[in-house]
This record gives C-alpha cells, structure tokens and sequence, in this order.
C-alpha cells in the first residue's frame, strides 16, 4: 500500500525538482481533438564515450539481415538520430553513457561524451555503474556543472553540467547526514521535511532524482531510472561508500505509484540491467536468455508500459508478460552507440496511458554508410585535436601482438604483463610481493602493428596503452595471509558464498603460481601456491598488489577486504606506462603461471 509520506511528499510538488516538471501541456487544437497522440522514443544505451567510431568487433553489428557490418560513431550516431526524428520525438538512455571510455573522452573526465549527448537531443537517461567510476562527488559535478577538483577545467572552459537528466530510484543514501538530507530535499525541490523524514523511514533519501517527466503532444511521459543493485561489486567501494543500491523491482514500484499520483500512466523504465543472448542474431529478435533482466521487466508494477534496459551490450526486442498478465516490451540495443531503439506508440489522451497494442519496436544498426553530421564531425575533431599530443606520445615498444585472450587456465598474455608491471611499481613503497589483475579491466589487447601510422613497427602509445586499461584506478597493496589468499582465489569461482555470477581468473605477475581443479569443490579448488619458487603457508603474510577496484572487493572478491595496512600508489595506467619506460622492448608473457588439474 502506497505510504502517506509518498502521498504527501508527490501531492506537494517536491518531484519537480528531480525532473518532473509538470507544467501545463499544449492545448488540444481544433474542435475534435483526437483520441490518442503518438510519442516516439529513441534510446541510447553503454556508449562507453564512443565519440570515434569504434574498431575491431566493438565497430561491427548483426544487422536486420544477418550480415555483419561496421557500425557506430558519433557523427554518424547524430545523422540516424536526425534521420529518425520527428516532431512526436523524446530521446533517452539506459546508463553507461560515460566511463571505461576511449582517451578522447577519458583524459577530459568525460565532459566531451556528456556534451555530445546533449547537442543529440537526450533528455534523460538511467545511470549505469560506470556513471560511479570516479565516484558518487564526480557523479554529481558531472550532472551539475563546475571545474574538476583536482585537473581543473577542460580545453572547452569551466563544465555547464549535463543537458539532460541523470535518474537513479534505487539508488539512495547509507546514512544520511544532516547535509545529505539538505541536500536530498533541495534536489526534490520541496521543504516538506517531514514528508521527507518519513520517506526516509520506508524508502531511504534518494542520491538521485528517480523519475523524470517529459510532456509530448499534450500528454506527459514518466520516465524512471534504475541501475543494477550489483552496482556495489563492480565499481570502486570508496566512491560509493555512502550510497545503497537496493532491488530494482522495489524502487520501480514506488516510483511508478509516484509518477501515477500526480497523474502520469504512461510510463517507461529506463534500467541499467539486462541479459545476454544467443549469438549471432537478429538485433530486432527477442534472443535475450531470461535472466536479471528479464526479472526486472517482468516483475515491476503492471502500471509501467515498457522497460528499455542496458548493461548486457546485447540487441534484443522481446514482449513480456507483467504481473497482471498484460503484455509489454522489453528492449536493449547494444553497445558503443552501434544500435539506435526506435519505439513508437501511442498515447491515449482521456486516460494518458499508453495503448500498448500500438507499440511497435526496431532496433536500428547505426550504419556507417550515410554522411557523417556535419557539426558533431567538427566537434569530434576538436577533441582530438585537443587530446593527441597525449595520445600519440610513444611509451615503448612490443616485439609482437600481446593479446588479452585468455588461455585454456584463463590467464592472458596481457593480464600478465599488467600485473608484472603494478608489481614493480608497488614494490617502492608498498613492499608488493606479487601482484594480481582483474581480467574485466583489460579492455582490449596491444597489437604489433597499432601504432598511429600502421607501420607495423611495435610502437606502443599512451592512447593505445589507455585503451587496454581506461579505468584510472589506484594501484594499492594490503598484506593478507596466505590463507587469505587461497580465498582470494577460491573466489575465481562459482559456488562460493560471494555468488560470483561467473568464473572470473584474476591474472598473477608472472613470480606467483599455483594450481586449481575445475572439478574439485568450492574451497578445495586451490593449491600449490609458490612465490618465486618458494611454498606459501596459511599463516605467511603477503604484500599483494592490485587495482583499487579489487582492493575495495569489486567483482565479488570480498576476501580483499580482510587486508590490512593499505598502501596507495601511482594510477594503474601510469604504472603500465612506467614498466614499458623502464623496458623498452617487451615480448609477450606466456601465460602459464597457473596450472589445471582435471
């Protein structure tokens, strides 16, 4: 049953200020007005800050016709949006929008991908994990406007804030202090403190606007953010410290039961979660294997019409079955900004609810075969220009191709390298002994022939060398028994009480081997564990040495968390950077630091 604090805080209006701004639609014109309007959304989501087109298989798509084609970029993403553009259009997203980005949007904080975003016409879009990437403070800075704390301003002067808004209803503060309640209720818009206190009582205070209203053809549309509750264990813990990520299905229900007080039916979940599915299909075939969020679509309020998601990187349009048995779309379109989700439907005007008959979805590859826009073309170009004095700058050099394939015992060629390279940096100060990486933030491999003029040279760049690791994470050490450790790497696997979703290999430096049984139960999988040579015990203690991210016990790695004495030291990318300095000439690891037994 929806609370009186809920009734109170909507029926005073607060919601204004988190986006739902409910000024007085158009008047109907003429003497018949008609008996439904349409609303056409158009929806982006995982751009990654993807302002070039990207390359290899992220800057190739399935399209309608199963063929494989190249796909993606800015300027060519802002010619099909203009194309498919009418005057019934909203635009929106599903999170991701920025963070793991290329270095053209990265080395600015990801001002360039958020202005990009606005000049598209977005105008409101879920936050994603990576929106957490440096933290809830920069989350805010980036929404809000103002200089960077610690780089100051861009090339482009002081930061005007995003242009559309940032939604996010589960996602709410731990404890909130006197100021987090402050600044709660100026971000509702309200002074009701006591209808806020008692939201906080049954709710918690939002960290984020939680819906948005957008009025078209005289009918309002209520739009409500969400982001995956695993948010947590797949982002730096410091910079979310404050923050819970509770149940997707819980905070869309209230905030549907919001958006229908004040008289808004029509209404469209904009989620950061989805599913994977089988490969090589049909952007527009309903292939998603039911999973997260398949939950999500199918379990929130019946009152919400369609749930666009994200997340997954998947291209999927599937109808689903809500609790009360109606039918409605649930929906992602890809990643890297290779897909554009055009939905239209249409709405009708006595009850303001969406005619779901009249929902007709297309997932539209973003084909590289039209011209380029103009504007978002000169605007590109600037930021490359402003961003290759970093990028192009030679850091070393490889003697051939250092994939990130990961070999039959899941360690990659690169995951070593990386990790051999933070434990030379961690040694100074940190005292490492061995040092471990997370496969997720390798982001691509080092080829032999990328340097900028192709030659085929081995030249290695900073911008290439960023690709592989576009994160900034720290790069820290804790002590941790050997024990410890042996949990550390239980928890590779499934099984185990963290409920690790999927076998995940961390990569060792290449002085640190054991072995591990794919058959042998959870907690009985690791053994032989050697340091340089040397046997390690449950009670030795180890200096190990690993991403912030890791250290904060993301990926499900909660063991980290038992370290102690922490050590903080140079970012990630620097350290990657300095081992290619201190070796001028690197031939690729093999990966075989970790042995299998049956």
């Amino acid at each position: 049953m929806m609370s009186r604090s809920f009734q109170r805080l909507a029926m005073a209006g607060v919601l204004a200020g988190a986006g739902c701004v409910l000024a007085m639609g158009p008047a109907e014109a003429g003497n018949t007005p008609p008996k439904t309007v349409p609303v056409r959304l158009l929806s982006l989501n995982d751009f990654h800050g993807n302002l070039e087109p990207p390359t290899g298989s992220s800057g190739r798509m399935v399209d309608e016709t199963g063929a494989t084609v190249d796909a993606g970029g800015a300027a060519y993403a802002a010619t099909h949006l203009k194309q498919m553009s009418d005057k019934n259009t909203l635009k929106v997203a599903q999170g991701d929008l920025i963070g793991a980005t290329p270095l053209i949007s990265a080395a600015f904080h990801d001002e360039p991908s958020v202005e990009f975003l606005g000049k598209v016409g977005v105008t409101a879009s879920a936050v994603g994990n990576h929106e957490f990437d440096e933290g809830y403070a920069e989350l805010r800075r980036i929404m809000n406007g103002g200089c960077h704390p610690v780089d100051g301003c861009s090339p482009a002067g002081e930061w005007k804030g995003a242009d559309y808004s940032y939604l996010g209803a589960n996602v709410i503060f731990k404890r909130p202090t006197q100021s987090a309640e402050r600044q709660a209720l100026d971000a509702l818009g309200g002074k009701n403190t006591t209808a806020l206190r008692d939201l906080l009582k049954e709710y918690g205070i939002p960290a984020l606007p939680p819906v948005a209203i957008r009025w078209m053809n005289g009918v309002p549309i209520g739009f409500i953010g969400l982001v995956t509750q695993t948010t947590p264990n797949i982002v730096t813990a410091e910079g979310i410290k404050d923050l819970e990520f509770i149940d997707e299905v819980k905070a869309a229900n209230v905030a549907s039961k919001l958006l229908r007080i004040v008289g808004v039916r029509a209404q469209v979940v904009l989620v950061h979660e989805g599913d994977q599915v089988t490969a090589g299909q049909s952007p527009d075939a309903c292939s998603a294997q039911p999973g997260a969020g398949n939950r999500i679509a199918t379990q929130v309020d019946a009152e919400i019409d369609m749930i666009l998601s994200g997340h997954s990187h998947q291209a999927y349009l599937c109808t689903v079955t809500d609790p009360k048995g109606g039918t409605r779309l649930y929906s992602q379109g890809g990643s890297f900004g290779r897909v554009i989700t055009k939905v239209d439907f249409r709405v009708d005007v006595k009850t303001r609810d969406v005619v779901r008959s009249s929902v007709v979805a297309d997932n539209q590859v973003v084909t590289r075969t039209v011209t380029p826009d103009p504007e978002i073309s000169a605007f590109v170009q600037t930021w490359k220009d402003r961003v290759a004095s970093v990028a192009n700058k030679p850091i070393g050099k490889i003697t051939a191709d250092i994939p990130n394939t990961a070999s039959a015992s899941g360690e990659s060629p690169l995951g070593n390298l990386i990790a051999d390279g933070q434990l030379v940096a961690a040694k100074t100060g940190g005292n490492a002994q061995i040092a471990l990486m997370n496969p997720g933030g390798v982001r691509t491999g080092l080829t032999y022939a990328g340097s900028p003029a192709g030659e085929g040279d081995g030249v290695v760049t900073y911008g290439e060398a960023f690709a592989v690791q576009p994160f900034n994470n720290l790069l820290q050490v804790v002590t941790l028994t050997g024990a410890q450790l042996k949990t550390v790497l239980e928890q590779q696997f499934t099984g185990g009480p963290n409920n690790q979703a999927f076998t995940k290999i961390l990569q060792p430096s290449s002085n640190f081997t054991y072995t591990y049984s794919a058959s042998a139960p959870w907690g009985s999988k690791v053994s032989n564990m050697k340091i340089d040579g040397v046997d390690v015990t449950d009670t030795q203690t180890i200096r190990v040495a690993a991403n912030n991210f890791l250290v904060g016990g993301g990926d499900a790695f909660l063991a980290f968390r038992d370290g102690t004495d922490l050590w903080s030291g140079p970012l990630d990318i620097d350290a990657f950077a300095a081992y290619f300095a201190a070796n001028p000439s690197i031939t690729p690891p093999v990966p075989n630091h970790i042995t299998v037994v049956p």
